[in-house]
């Protein structure tokens, strides 16, 4: 998770896929249950939007100083070394010991990043709200990809434990120590409690930011007032209703944060929210650091 939440920070708001190596595309549309992307399908591809409104960029060069980074990773050894091969003779190589300070500790190196991104999001987004919702399909938590990021390629390593090794090496000539980690000719030679190691040498959309949708806050605060009338006088109700005495207190839940859209929208009457109604009651937010957590909670959305 600690590479994540950094990696949004430092890439202006991109997010890596989960699990890692997968890829998505601009216009997948995908929900987020029990710590996995489940992509569900593509606006493009599904005719959820017509051919005449798709715009796309493509090869937008992205700033490559946020797209190298590590966090709690020092290089306690950086030298030269001599060896013997049987057909070769003498040789030279490069080697370097990376340490990680704790488990989550990770260091990050990509090249050449550039993004492919939808052009004309504000021009669709209103339909996109009454056709994913209404008249294609029904949902009411679900995320669009509206930028996708590629690399020349990009290495990553991350600690399982604390005080983790990677000791790497490269045989290529007048190479630069500093460079070592992430360079194409590098060997792991060996390592300790390295929890996850690759590196990526494809152009594989393995980053992407996302529109996501949202109940609008001024319903929800009128559906959570709503709630709460409803069960003011429920202890006099239940005593007056069952013929037993339960020494009951019911409790009700005075914050909206605990009420997740999907749940309070089930209180809507029948036919309340409906093509004509639905913007009204969603909106698109940005895919954020929220939305990462979700990543990595196992257990529930």
């Amino acid at each position: 998770m600690n590479f994540y939440q950094n990696f949004y920070r430092r890439s202006g708001g991109f997010i890596p896929v989960a699990p890692l190596g997968q890829s998505v595309l601009p216009g997948d549309f995908f929900q987020i249950r029990n710590g996995q992307m489940i992509v569900l399908g593509n606006i493009f591809r599904n005719k959820v939007i017509e051919l005449q409104d798709i715009e796309i960029g493509y090869n937008n060069k992205l700033n490559p100083t946020g797209w190298s980074f590590n966090d709690g990773v020092t290089k306690p050894y950086s030298g030269r070394g001599s060896g013997r091969a049987p057909i070769a003779g003498e040789f030279e190589f490069s080697k370097q010991i990376l340490a990680f300070a704790e488990k989550g500790s990770f260091i990050f190196k990509a090249n050449e990043p550039e993004s492919i991104r939808m052009l004309n999001w504000n021009d669709i987004q209103q339909a996109l709200i009454i056709r994913l919702t209404q008249t294609y399909y029904s949902f009411r938590e679900v995320y669009v990809v509206t930028e996708v990021a590629t690399t020349n390629d990009w290495t990553l390593a991350v600690s399982g434990a604390d005080l983790a090794e990677l000791e790497i090496a490269t045989d290529e000539e007048n190479f630069g120590l500093v460079d070592l980690f992430g360079h194409h000719s590098s060997k792991t030679i060996q390592s300790k409690d390295i929890e996850f190691y690759h590196r990526e040498e494809r152009r594989k959309p393995s980053f992407y930011k996302a529109k996501k949708l949202v109940v609008r806050e001024e319903k929800v605060e009128t559906l959570v007032s709503e709630l709460i009338a409803q069960w003011r006088g429920y202890n006099e109700w239940a005593l007056g209703f069952y013929e037993y005495d339960f020494h009951y207190d019911h409790h009700y839940v005075n914050d909206q944060s605990a009420y997740s859209q999907g749940n309070i929208l089930d209180l809507l009457a029948p036919n309340e929210l409906n093509p004509n109604t639905a913007l009204l009651y969603f909106k698109w937010a940005d895919a954020n650091l929220d939305d990462v957590e979700k990543l990595f909670n196992q257990y529930g959305e």
